[in-house]
């Protein structure tokens, strides 16, 4: 069996009065992150952990921010078409672990809902996918209220036949 290991990892800026969608839900926020699509920075990091395993390049080469296509878009689209190459490689997977770094807002109530859309996506066993929240501790953009980065491993395996 092949195994290939992806890291991804995104960061926005929360603005604008969109609503904050983080893992394909929508969390309860005074704004959004401001994105070309519809800013689901998780979404955004495991996508590039997959694309990275696969040696696929990044999110922005597949789905680039200046193309009208993607304005606005659902990025749980941008993660299926994600998955599709995946498996069209003959990979699946094995293994997701999602950190999220957010001072605000608290996520604790979302993290399930998350992993199960996830999962869903990825068109893997719920017990494979792991989402969980941490802060700085005020220090940096993530603790001065600016944004929220994430970071996603993947471990992909070979689909056996």
């Amino acid at each position: 069996m092949t195994m290939k290991i992806g890291h991804g990892y995104d960061a926005h800026r929360f603005g604008g009065d969109s609503p904050l969608i983080l893992g394909g839900v929508s969390v309860p926020h005074h704004c959004g992150l401001l994105a070309h699509s519809d800013g689901d920075v998780v979404i955004h990091a495991v996508c590039d952990a997959i694309l990275g395993a696969l040696g696929l390049g990044d999110i922005g080469k597949h789905f680039p921010d200046n193309d009208p296509q993607f304005k606005g878009v659902d990025s749980r689209e941008l993660l299926r078409q994600v998955v599709k190459q995946m498996l069209q490689q003959h990979f699946t997977l094995g293994n997701l672990d999602i950190t999220i770094v957010a001072q605000t807002p608290k996520l604790a109530a979302y993290i399930e809902d998350m992993a199960r859309c996830l999962s869903d996506d990825c068109q893997a066993r719920r017990d494979v996918v792991n989402v969980k929240a941490t802060t700085t501790e005020k220090m940096g953009f993530v603790g001065r209220e600016e944004g929220i980065g994430v970071h996603a491993v993947v471990l992909l395996q070979s689909i056996l036949e």
